[in-house]
């Protein structure tokens, strides 16, 4: 038979005091006193509205799943688990949930890589940007030059023709 479910707790030393004179007072050990003094509360929190202890047990009990996986699944499972950071449960916990809520849902650590992702990307669209804005203003600056420079062949052309028409054959 198992032994009962055990509950400790640390408390101040007038505290552990105090229980000691109580529980000589009323000639019983403080183990005992402290479990009247749970009963006691625990009957009061239920008289208030608390859940029913079957109902509790039985929370409690259907939360946990036991699987049984072949050994090349578990060695998977093992490997995916690690790769994410997290322990084989947690991982399956994660991939149980996700299907059941339609959720795609990221390890802490790959969620923060994605977000350093976005603020690196973001950034390369700035200095893109502003090369782009630059490109421009050159691109502005190589127009105007081309546009001038055909202005001065053309009045440099005009001049030799004009020159060459005065000119007796």
């Amino acid at each position: 038979m198992a032994a009962p479910p055990f509950v400790a707790a640390r408390v101040t030393p007038e505290m552990k005091t105090l229980l000691r004179t109580l529980a000589e007072r009323e000639q019983i050990t403080e183990s005992a006193l402290v479990r009247q003094l749970l009963e006691v509360t625990l009957r009061r929190s239920a008289m208030e509205g608390f859940p029913k202890l079957h109902v509790l047990e039985k929370v409690s009990r259907d939360a946990r799943l036991s699987v049984r996986l072949r050994h090349e699944d578990r060695t998977l499972l093992s490997a995916r688990a690690t790769a994410r950071g997290m322990a084989s449960a947690t991982y399956v916990s994660v991939l149980v949930r996700s299907h059941l809520r339609n959720l795609a849902p990221l390890p802490k650590e790959e969620l923060l890589a994605f977000r350093h992702s976005i603020t690196e990307l973001k950034a390369v669209g700035r200095n893109l940007n502003q090369m782009a804005k630059a490109l421009n203003a050159m691109i502005k600056v190589a127009e105007g030059l081309r546009d001038h420079f055909k202005a001065i062949l053309k009045a440099n052309e005009r001049c030799w023709l004009q020159g060459h028409a005065e000119t007796p054959h």
